[in-house]
């Protein structure tokens, strides 16, 4: 007995060393060990959704690891957008978001987050056009006609939006800032049942992402009078886009990718670097044709952060002249 008591003890220190030492070979692993998450705060199946399961397949193959896509939709992208603020900074948890990021800073009063602090940029990812579409009744073949109609009927022209603060909200009131107009809001739960009043003819016009926009366009269901990029689209050359009627109007929503602020400089470059090469991926920039998107070429955090800034100053000033608010 007297023997067992000190080989019992040393045992048991033994093994209070290996447990002690586990965390530390743990944060020594190469990076990444094992799967990501990239948080996408919208319901699956929207373009949104769509592109970041593209994504995560290109970037799975580049990481040698999977990165699976966790919907965390409500509140106009801050509920999944507050869990990545709150996630443990080691690079396992990530954020996909649009130009709401840029918009709920001035929209909501108060946010469980904080837009700039709480997040570090990994990259921009994809810049998504918007298409105007009226729907077959309004008497309008042209934007500059529409312009016109408008301009007639102040406050008596309707608009769909997929919601406050969405892109397609945005760049309706940016056209209605930019052109002298007045077209009353009427949000929606998403694109898609504010194109079906667009169609059912509910309300006269509104801004969608190219993709589903351009479908009903081909199905002869509405009319396509321009896109809202600066220039005219590789998916549509012969539609003007808005600025050719209304200089220097450029609208779009945008992919981006963050983590918590607190996550190591060196997974981060990591992330950075295997995006670039996955928005190089060929299947991917078929995918992302198809869905009207316009992939970046050279995706970095500096570039993102810079971008972050000009989004949040563009669009504060719009929801303010609008008077948008989410509460």
């Amino acid at each position: 007995m007297t023997d067992f008591l000190p080989r019992f003890a040393a045992a048991m220190a033994l093994g209070a060393c290996l447990l002690a030492a586990t965390p530390s070979a743990n944060a020594d692993a190469p990076y990444p060990a094992r799967p990501l998450r990239m948080v996408v705060p919208y319901a699956a199946g929207g373009p949104t959704d769509t592109f970041a399961r593209a994504l995560a397949e290109s970037w799975a193959r580049q990481l040698g690891v999977a990165v699976l896509v966790d919907n965390r939709s409500g509140a106009g992208t801050v509920v999944g957008t507050e869990v990545v603020a709150k996630a443990v900074p080691d690079g396992y948890t990530m954020l996909m978001t649009t130009v709401a990021h840029a918009a709920n800073q001035r929209i909501y009063a108060k946010l469980p987050y904080r837009t700039v602090e709480d997040f570090a940029a990994v990259g921009l990812a994809a810049r998504a056009p918007l298409v105007v579409l009226v729907n077959k009744s309004v008497p309008a073949a042209t934007l500059p006609d529409f312009i016109a109609y408008l301009r007639t009927r102040p406050g008596k022209v309707n608009y769909g939006s997929a919601g406050v603060g969405s892109a397609p909200h945005l760049a309706a009131e940016l056209l209605n800032h930019m052109a002298g107009t007045y077209a009353v809001h009427v949000p929606y739960r998403g694109s898609a049942p504010a194109l079906a009043d667009l169609i059912g003819g509910h309300v006269e016009f509104m801004l969608d992402s190219t993709a589903s926009g351009l479908a009903q366009v081909r199905s002869g269901s509405v009319r396509l009078l321009a896109t809202s990029m600066s220039q005219r689209l590789p998916q549509t050359p012969d539609t003007p886009a808005v600025a050719e009627a209304v200089p220097g109007y450029e609208a779009y929503t945008w992919n981006g990718l963050f983590v918590p602020a607190a996550t190591p400089a060196p997974v981060i470059r990591k992330l950075s670097d295997s995006l670039g090469r996955a928005l190089q991926d060929p299947a991917l920039k078929s995918k992302a044709h198809g869905l009207g998107l316009m992939l970046e070429e050279q995706p970095t955090a500096a570039a993102l952060d810079a971008f972050l800034q000009v989004e949040l100053d563009k669009w504060g000033r719009v929801a303010a002249a609008a008077r948008i608010t989410a509460e």
